[in-house]
């Protein structure tokens, strides 16, 4: 191991998600396109990584290009309205050529056992079956589609039980009708009809497409599902991408929580996705993300976590977990997805209109994203509610900071009486003052 120290920071800064994470279900769909690429075998074993965490998985595949590949075999034309395919019997017989060889293709992956590989001692069960009833789409602007169908049902009283078990249940793209027939089915809409079904924790589409980015070229990491909609009405995506987003919006709209839609492209892109801050990917939530709001005892913990290293190199003053727990109330935080990232307290001095912003922290990870500016912001506006007319913070590291977001030096004697008597002179730290 080349960085031992690295592993061990990078083992510790996970133990949140996983947390977090375990006995939630995901809904995991990836097209055709990926099997084709030869990532079946690396997906695997990072699905494999979920499931030993605790994690329920469902997996759903796709197989366009596969059914091509069939057609192309049987020289049967390839049709499509409006980028749907037309699924006529000789198409359909195509589609279940595709979907079977896929099926076995996929067990075989979860069924590795290699040593030295994510997948050894996994003997992992993955299990298929006709979880999904379908209907026809029917007729389009005159055209009929055949035996193209949409979801209609998830058979997910089956399905659960087998998640509690602790096997992966495993979805084709086609679905069944109560009078025996067969429709072909868009691996998107099976997922997110899963998803709904199964209330799912997340739903992680895995694609071919590229990382997402708007008119301005900037990557989109995290939308609501208004924002995605908006997007999408812009017309900035390819179509591709944009079909993903719309039925990653079409999930949180269905009481998702969570959709992502991450490129393949990048190795391990799904637990880039998951266990990293920024992901790789274009996460969709069904409400935003980012709070930043008042502490709750249930924060001490997050806030402990984070002020930690700056005690222990002598950046804060050390504040005991009695003493957090005391002072709570006075502490707002930044939570992300679940996960504490800053806070700041604001220790009031009613009589001269003054208050201390104190143990104002960001995660070293975000520094560079704006959440110190953010929380500054927040205290100054809980300051002038209270009715203070001067905001002061003693620092012995970061002055210059302070001093380019308006605030000026200041001696001791200019801090409320109170505050002088408790001044530490060991420290000397730096009194720092902004006027409302």
């Amino acid at each position: 191991m080349e960085n031992p120290v690295q592993f061990v920071a990078w083992l510790r800064s996970v133990a949140p998600y996983i947390h977090a994470f375990r006995g939630k279900t995901f809904v995991v769909a990836f097209p055709g396109e990926l099997v084709k690429a030869g990532a079946l075998p690396v997906l695997a074993h990072d699905l494999s990584l979920l499931h030993a965490l605790g994690i329920r998985i469902v997996v759903v595949h796709g197989s366009r290009p596969q059914v091509e590949e069939q057609l192309a075999l049987r020289n049967v034309e390839a049709r499509f309205h409006k980028g749907i395919r037309i699924t006529d019997v000789a198409a359909l017989e195509c589609a279940k050529e595709a979907a079977g060889e896929l099926r076995l293709d996929i067990e075989a992956a979860f069924s590795q056992g290699l040593p030295n590989t994510p997948m050894a001692h996994a003997a992992i069960r993955i299990i298929s079956g006709n979880f999904v009833t379908a209907r026809p789409i029917g007729i389009i602007d005159g055209v009929d589609l055949e035996l193209t169908g949409v979801s209609r049902k998830i058979a997910y009283e089956t399905i659960q039980p087998i998640l509690n078990a602790g096997g992966l249940v495993l979805l084709s793209p086609l679905g069944f009708s109560p009078t025996g027939e067969i429709f072909n089915l868009t691996m998107e809409d099976v997922a997110v009809a899963a998803a709904i079904a199964l209330r799912a924790d997340k739903l992680i589409f895995i694609t071919e497409t590229p990382m997402m980015t708007d008119l301005t070229g900037a990557e989109i990491h995290e939308l609501s599902s208004h924002q995605a909609r908006a997007i999408i009405d812009s017309g900035a995506l390819p179509p591709d991408s944009a079909f993903y987003l719309k039925h990653a919006m079409q999930a949180c709209t269905g009481g998702v929580p969570r959709a992502h839609v991450v490129s393949f492209s990048t190795d391990g892109s799904a637990l880039l996705e998951l266990f990293t801050h920024d992901g790789v990917g274009t996460m969709i939530s069904s409400q935003n993300l980012e709070s930043l709001r008042d502490a709750t005892i249930d924060d001490v913990g997050g806030i402990l976590k984070l002020i930690e290293p700056l005690e222990a190199d002598g950046t804060l003053v050390k504040r005991g977990r009695e003493l957090i727990e005391r002072e709570i109330d006075y502490f707002s935080v930044i939570e992300h997805d679940g996960v504490i990232f800053g806070c700041a307290a604001l220790y009031p001095f009613p009589e001269e209109q003054m208050a201390e912003m104190a143990c104002l922290t960001v995660n070293p990870e975000v520094q560079a994203q704006g959440d110190g500016e953010r929380l500054l912001k927040h205290m100054e506006n809980r300051a002038r509610a209270a009715g203070v007319k001067k905001l002061f913070v003693l620092t012995t590291r970061t002055a210059h900071w302070f001093i380019k977001r308006g605030f000026v030096p200041a001696s001791v004697d200019d801090l409320p009486e109170d505050r002088q008597h408790m001044y530490n002179w060991q420290r000397k730290s730096l009194v720092l003052i902004k006027t409302f």
